[in-house]
């Protein structure tokens, strides 16, 4: 599948939120095209067998689209209601799950860990090191290592721990460091917070997350672990990473059992679109949903910051600047796939981004999809009258994608006007060349201080077709 497939309306994933679709504006639609032709590209060039992805502004999906396939021997496309495994995206639900026994007095954040687990006393080095507190196992500053075993992620085993397992190899652990001394990214310390949710609550933990966490926030589509009747049909198959014949191979369907608390969840796009937009409705409504508005954002504050001033977390929320905008959210890495939701609660923007292979960059994909759109939104918002108008359609005619030997040129729709943009692009956006008409089928490119610069022409064919574009060199087009 070369192109991308793309659910046209925009769809409303709670009651509340715009009075009217912001979809249909023309910089969003200009907005959505550009991305539609990069992230096609990221697939085809990076030969990453399926993506899906959906951009969510407050309470309404402004676009849903795929590329390739979820599942490369049944040809079954990927959509934004494949399930994928979300891997460390599952640290949010934990998160949540512990704020809630936080709030109704069952634990503390300062609380020893061996207060709700007396099976864990890890070995600890230094001299007065302190206690491993729940607080701790949020942040990542516990000093515990990233995993429970060497051997839980191998193929073609993949056998993960049971419960009882991680109790019996408690007296045996070692910790790296000191508590709050450093920061590791740990997935044996969500391991942990699975099990405290399941003591403080009285409830094993899988049963907890579905009655307390996505029944309530209506994630019908999300699974606290990998849901084994879903294989062959909505769960995408996941691939390993490319070798150097640019060979992948399926991996094997595996559960992650104890640690489903740090890396166990699968849900859709879709799901997660619902998911953010619950974020932006409590953060922006107040009271409770879930949990506290007001705990939400305690846990979207910046609650660790490394001492070398590049690593920032909240309570299991990952914080991050790009420029000069805060983003919070979380990345999921496993064997087969990667996924990214990302949250900028200020513009109430969301975007989110699952492949079924390891290698794809699921968090720059969401990142370009938030500089492809939230430009488009801002002006989309400014534009409550409906001022602003779709390029007239006799630009249309040379939109497409054009081939020269230094790879392809895609012309797009771009403020009203056309653009070009090179592919493949690791910053697409900052890199579209804007054009101005100047003649009859040529346009000069525009630069930033609004001068004019290189020429661009079209040639056409006895049938007025496009068939070429001519700049320092000559560029085939390919596709419309």
């Amino acid at each position: 599948m070369r192109r991308l497939s793309l659910a046209a309306a925009a769809m409303v994933v709670a009651t509340a939120g715009q009075a009217q679709s912001l979809a249909k504006h023309p910089r969003i639609q200009e907005a959505a095209a550009g991305y539609e032709k990069w992230l096609d590209a990221e697939r085809a060039f990076k030969k990453i067998p399926g993506i899906a992805a959906v951009v969510v502004v407050d309470q309404e999906v402004i676009w849903q689209g795929a590329t390739g396939l979820a599942d490369l021997a049944r040809k079954a496309p990927a959509t934004p209601s494949t399930l994928f495994s979300i891997c460390s995206i599952s640290k949010l639900f934990t998160s949540l799950a512990t704020l809630q026994l936080r709030d109704q007095g069952k634990l503390r954040l300062d609380d020893p860990v061996s207060k709700h687990l007396p099976w864990f006393r890890p070995k600890k080095p230094g001299v007065d090191p302190g206690e491993i507190t729940i607080e701790g196992l949020l942040t990542h500053a516990a000093g515990l290592q990233r995993e429970a075993a060497d051997t839980y992620w191998l193929e073609p085993a993949m056998e993960f721990p049971s419960h009882e397992d991680v109790v019996r190899a408690a007296p045996d652990r070692e910790v790296d460091y000191p508590p709050e001394r450093y920061f590791q990214y740990s997935n044996l310390g969500f391991t942990l917070l699975g099990a405290v949710v399941t003591a403080a609550s009285g409830t094993p933990y899988l049963d907890y997350a579905r009655q307390h966490l996505l029944g309530p926030l209506r994630m019908a589509n999300t699974f606290p672990e990998m849901p084994p009747e879903e294989r062959g049909k909505r769960l995408a198959m996941g691939y390993s990473g490319i070798d150097r014949d640019g060979n992948r191979h399926p991996m094997p369907f595996y559960q992650t059992r104890a640690m489903a608390s740090a890396a166990g969840y699968a849900s859709s796009p879709l799901d997660l679109a619902a998911f953010a937009s619950w974020h932006f409705r409590l953060l922006n409504q107040g009271g409770t949903e879930v949990i506290a508005a007001n705990t939400l954002r305690e846990m979207q504050r910046v609650h660790y910051l490394d001492p070398s001033w590049e690593t920032t977390w909240g309570l299991g929320y990952s914080i991050w600047r790009h420029d000069n905008t805060t983003f919070v959210g979380h990345g999921g890495s496993c064997p087969g796939y990667r996924t990214q939701l990302l949250l900028e609660p200020t513009s109430k923007v969301a975007t989110i981004t699952a492949a079924n292979t390891f290698d794809a960059d699921a968090d720059g994909m969401a990142q370009r999809a938030y500089e492809f759109f939230a430009p488009a939104v801002k002006a989309a918002r400014a534009d409550s009258a409906g001022r602003l108008v779709a390029a007239e359609a006799s630009l249309d005619r040379y939109l497409g994608t054009y081939w020269s030997f230094g790879g392809e040129m895609e012309v797009i729709r771009w403020e009203g006007g056309l653009a070009t943009m090179q592919l493949p692009n690791d910053a697409p956006v900052k890199r579209i060349t804007k054009l101005r008409k100047v003649g009859e089928h040529t346009f000069r490119e525009v630069r930033e201080d609004g001068s004019l610069a290189e020429r661009l022409s079209f040639d056409v064919d006895a049938q007025g077709q496009v068939y070429r574009a001519r700049s320092n060199y000559l560029h085939r087009r390919i596709r419309r």
